[in-house]
């Protein structure tokens, strides 16, 4: 299999096998005008299999959002066909508008207009809390 070198762009790298296609929807890359690619179940030598994302364009990346689906993931930022810059992520503090509160009960199920808040509460087990009723995120 043979994906194209990427001139500016961004990899995200050792995303847990499985969770590349729920990143994909999570970012919305489906909705962007350029080259996306997908590698599910590379073999990797550090993590035995891992998934793998590649975009051909720099665009406005919601490292929160990354961080909360796989907190182990390294971010590559490509430029002129060059590593310009690695980052490797950590579970957010916070997320917004990445989940949604499933509690019928909370604020926002009637306020449509309020962001979907939750706030990190238990580093160890990846708890997240919504910031208005304080129920646990799925």
């Amino acid at each position: 299999m043979i994906i194209g070198k990427i001139e500016d762009g961004i990899v995200l790298d050792h995303i847990k096998a499985g969770q590349g296609m729920k990143l994909h929807e999570i970012l919305n890359l489906d909705k962007l005008d350029c080259e996306v690619a997908l590698i599910q179940n590379a073999q990797s030598s550090k993590m035995g299999r891992k998934d793998i994302l590649k975009i051909d364009r720099l665009i406005d990346l919601n490292i929160d959002a990354v961080g909360y689906v796989d907190p182990g993931i390294t971010v590559n930022i490509i430029k002129d066909g060059e590593l310009a810059k690695r980052t490797h992520l950590d579970l957010p503090e916070e997320i917004v508008d990445i989940v949604k509160c499933k509690n019928p009960r909370c604020i926002t199920t009637i306020e449509q207009e309020l962001p979907q808040v939750f706030k990190l509460t238990d580093r160890k087990a990846k708890v997240y809390r919504c910031k208005y009723c304080e129920s646990k995120a799925k």
